[in-house]
């Protein structure tokens, strides 16, 4: 893995599931040189993620969104941002709040970074590409086309969408973000991975539930996604913000799709247990904005020189659920 360049790193959503994530990998490139911005005096999971991290300074959002209004000299240090805070909820309902939280924050540090002469990298979605039917390619370069099935990815892809209207896409990069699951997601609560909320299901009753499919052409369990291990997502995005020239929207996904039945399966066989899988019905409100396929093509990623290895379903969640899940760990620790 490449260093990151000299000054100062700022991760926003550092205390998050990437965030951290991020903050460990390039801890574990013996980088400290860190401002961690996020939202965690009130939450207590989200400060265990912190535990074992080394970074220079903490900053709420608002704070850091008030020294780049006012391009304050405190932030002259700083070489590279990996924007990573966002309200990610794909059923928050609040127009306003998702329009200036996942919106105009991206554009006020987009906008200063170019301004500055900073890297820029920030967290687009996979929600963004909607049902699929148009397709889920980085290369494509009519992203117009593409209709999110929720306000989340409408307020990912307004962004995109104006990068690229205003040629920034030229001098920055977007992750569009599969399925990423795995250690220090505890405090998401309902928008857990499946991995997560499966094992403390198991641990309880000893079976773990999944939403029946409501098509036809899919049966129950066999909807899929691409998954993407937590240890690959960062090693992806650090590649990225260390290659300055690999500008543009990029897929980090796994590149193969698999079902939720191989996932719940992989947890079981990770936990030493018979599978005991239970279909539920899901709940009315998704039903219309539910993705059924993601899969992602890497093979932008991989053509601009990303070689390494990815770590297949069941190698990452028994990597996962032995490493972190069942000894009550974070990374780091």
């Amino acid at each position: 893995m490449h260093e990151l360049n000299q000054g100062v790193t700022v991760v926003t959503g550092g205390a998050g599931l990437i965030g951290s994530a991020v903050i460990w990998g390039i801890n574990n490139q013996n980088q400290e040189n860190i401002w961690l911005v996020d939202e965690c005096e009130d939450d207590s999971l989200k400060k265990r993620n912190l535990e074992h991290l080394c970074f220079r300074r903490i900053l709420a959002l608002g704070e850091f969104r008030s020294l780049v209004s006012q391009k304050s000299p405190e932030l002259s240090g700083i070489r590279t941002i990996i924007h990573l805070g966002a309200c990610s909820s794909t059923t928050e309902t609040d127009e306003d709040y998702l329009h200036d939280n996942n919106f105009l924050y991206t554009k006020e540090l987009c906008e200063w970074s170019l301004c500055n002469g900073v890297r820029f990298v920030y967290a687009s979605s996979a929600a963004t590409y909607g049902d699929g039917t148009r397709g889920m390619d980085d290369k494509d370069e009519e992203i117009e086309k593409f209709q999110p099935l929720n306000l989340y990815g409408w307020s990912k892809h307004k962004f995109d969408l104006l990068a690229q209207k205003e040629g920034w896409l030229e001098q920055i990069t977007g992750l569009k973000y599969f399925n990423v699951y795995g250690p220090n997601e505890e405090h998401k609560g309902d928008m857990r991975s499946v991995v997560s909320k499966a094992y403390e299901q198991i641990d309880q009753t000893g079976r773990m539930t999944l939403f029946k499919s409501h098509r036809p052409d899919y049966r129950n369990g066999e909807q899929k996604r691409d998954f993407l291990y937590v240890k690959d997502a960062v090693r992806m995005t650090l590649w990225l913000a260390e290659n300055e020239q690999a500008n543009g929207l990029f897929n980090l996904g796994n590149g193969t799709a698999r079902t939720w039945l191989d996932l719940g399966n992989s947890i079981f066989s990770a936990l030493g247990l018979e599978p005991n899988i239970e279909f539920v019905d899901m709940p009315e409100i998704l039903r219309d904005k539910y993705q059924y396929f993601t899969e992602a093509t890497i093979d932008k990623l991989r053509s601009c020189g990303y070689a390494d290895e990815l770590f297949s379903l069941e190698d990452a969640v028994r990597d996962y659920a032995s490493n972190y899940l069942v000894p009550d760990r974070r990374l780091g620790a």
